[in-house]
């Protein structure tokens, strides 16, 4: 039963919603499943449990297959061998955003509790029917009464309660909930679908990416949301902090097979590579115990040790190594250099900027009034804040894209500016067949095909990925090459917009490290704390009472980063 405790709701709200704490006990069960696409093997012989009380994240490169066996979970797509087994009552994040373009928000929200919402519209149909006139039958009683018992222990008289909590949680504003859905801008259609998949005392909890176009409250929210949560929970996520503070076992997909840790993702990324030296180890160490029993072969197997050679063989036989299968995380190799040209110690003054943007018939959108601050070569500013509250426009200004309506920006001597914007598609002129490392080649005729293809290998476009077309490129590829071609030309000074889109851990990880290394300065928006956490020197954040600077020793970065 959903319930409203004292703990606080978080940044939206002053109430909480608690899951259900009735959940009957509940399994999501996987057996041998195996799945391959042309000569690739995904899956083989996969078997697994996952258990209510737990809440797994379910990890792996981009590539790996998550999406594909986040499919088999949830039954929208069926393996080429094996079964899954689900509870009844399991709730599915779906990203379709137009499929209930003519609904209101709130009735959104309640489909998803299917039991409830089906009782609730025949309930309505047989009261509108006899209010148009239809004799009422002691049938429709009957049935009536029926309904009325289903909706009762749906919890349905409290239930539009429940979702607009929920929805306030999420950060969708209480004016919204009874809009239709077509209302709503793409990033807010999202969040009443999560609503939607929270909705209902589900059993199981199927979540592909919950965190995109969640800003930071919304996410700490759902964080505490989820921890609440008795079911079975599997999520998939990119968003290290919240697999951290959310789960307590990752479902790792790696050696074509799902290995469950216990821990967050933390944990398991240190019991797996102390696993993997292990076994790295015990393999050496059986290789050098065969070679000293093949070296007492050669020197006795012609004499008269015949039953110590022919034993030293039984012995290599049963120490014969098996193959290692190779793993499938790969991590690019990200390192952003300046080269020989630094740029001056003040790197950028934005000195009393204001921008105010007017668009007919609507209100008046205030991005900063009389905004400051200053960097100096070597720091490196994050830009934080809730969805729409103009990160991206803020870019764009200190840019030269947008034109300020008073104050000015100015960049300062020998600054050399590469720029990653939002829309990563952008940056890369697709459409034109171009291959891969003739485009990265173009952008400097001194670097050889050897050193081009070499960076790329880098980025993880080895061999025969770098001659294919960019046209043809994942939204994670993209960035990828995008970040190659910045290493390339050697900026001083980085600009971007929403770099983790479309990354996957091992590559925002990486991310991570050459921005806290780097020795340029950088500005970049962000909804991942890690990045903040671990490369920011200063935030730039926006808020309900308009723009705040702060260092990384402000307690406000430590209390919003760091804990």
């Amino acid at each position: 039963m959903l319930t409203c405790t004292e703990a606080p709701l978080g940044p939206h709200s002053g109430a909480t919603l608690s899951p259900s704490l009735r959940l009957s006990p509940t399994m999501l069960t996987v057996q041998e499943v195996t799945q391959s696409f042309g000569s690739r093997t995904l899956f083989e012989n996969v078997n697994v449990t996952f258990s209510a009380g737990r809440r797994y994240g379910l990890t792996g490169p981009n590539g790996a297959g998550k999406s594909t066996f986040m499919k088999f979970l949830a039954g929208d797509q069926v393996p080429m061998r094996g079964q899954v087994h689900r509870p009844e009552r399991t709730s599915i994040l779906r990203q379709d955003h137009f499929a209930y373009e003519e609904v209101p928000v709130l009735d959104v929200v309640m489909m998803g509790n299917k039991r409830l919402w089906a009782a609730m519209q025949e309930k309505d149909a047989i009261l509108k029917a006899c209010e148009e006139g239809a004799d009422f039958t002691d049938e429709m009683g009957m049935r009536l009464g029926d309904l009325e018992t289903v909706i009762a222990e749906e919890d349905g008289y409290t239930a539009d309660i429940e979702a607009e909590m929920l929805l306030t949680g999420l950060g969708i504003p209480a004016a919204q909930h009874r809009e239709q859905m077509a209302a709503l801008p793409s990033g807010l259609k999202v969040r009443a679908l999560l609503a939607q998949a929270l909705f209902g005392r589900p059993d199981c909890l199927l979540l592909d990416e919950p965190t995109n176009n969640l800003d930071m409250d919304s996410v700490r929210w759902l964080e505490g949301f989820l921890q609440r949560y008795e079911g079975v929970l599997v999520c998939i996520s990119h968003d290290r902090a919240f697999l951290n503070h959310v789960t307590t076992h990752i479902a790792d997909i790696d050696y074509e097979t799902i290995i469950v840790y216990t821990g967050n993702y933390d944990d398991m990324v240190l019991q797996k590579s102390q696993i993997r030296s292990r076994v790295e180890s015990e393999a050496a160490d059986r290789g050098k115990k065969i070679a000293q029993l093949q070296e007492f072969i050669q020197r006795f197997q012609a004499g008269s040790r015949a039953s110590q050679v022919q034993s030293r063989r039984k012995e290599i036989q049963r120490l014969q190594p098996h193959d290692l299968k190779r793993s499938n995380i790969q991590r690019p190799y990200i390192r952003f250099d300046i080269g020989d040209k630094p740029s001056g110690k003040n790197v950028l003054r934005v000195h009393g900027v204001s921008k105010r943007f007017v668009e007919a018939g609507k209100p008046d959108f205030v991005l900063c009034d009389d905004l400051h601050f200053e960097l100096v070569r070597g720091e490196k500013l994050a830009i934080v804040g809730k969805s729409g509250v103009g990160k991206s426009a803020l870019v764009q200004l200190l840019l030269g894209e947008v034109q300020p309506d008073r104050g000015d920006v100015q960049w300062g001597h020998e600054t050399r500016i590469g720029y990653l914007p939002q829309q990563h598609e952008d940056a890369m002129p697709k459409g034109k067949g171009l291959v891969l490392w003739e485009w990265l080649k173009s952008f400097d005729d001194r670097a050889s095909r050897e050193d081009v293809r070499s960076l790329l290998g880098r980025m993880l476009f080895s061999g025969e990925e770098a001659e294919k077309s960019i046209d043809v490129l994942s939204g994670g590829e993209t960035v990828r090459a995008l970040f190659a071609k910045m290493m390339l030309l050697r900026y001083n000074v980085l600009v971007f917009d929403d770099p983790t889109a479309h990354l996957d851990l091992e590559s925002i990880n990486a991310l991570a490290e050459a921005l806290e290394k780097f020795e340029g300065t950088a500005v970049f928006v962000t909804h991942d704390r890690n990045l903040v956490a671990e490369a920011a020197t200063r935030v730039l954040a926006f808020g309900d009472s308009g723009i705040a600077l702060y260092d990384r020793d402000h307690r406000a970065f430590n209390d919003l980063f760091l804990t």
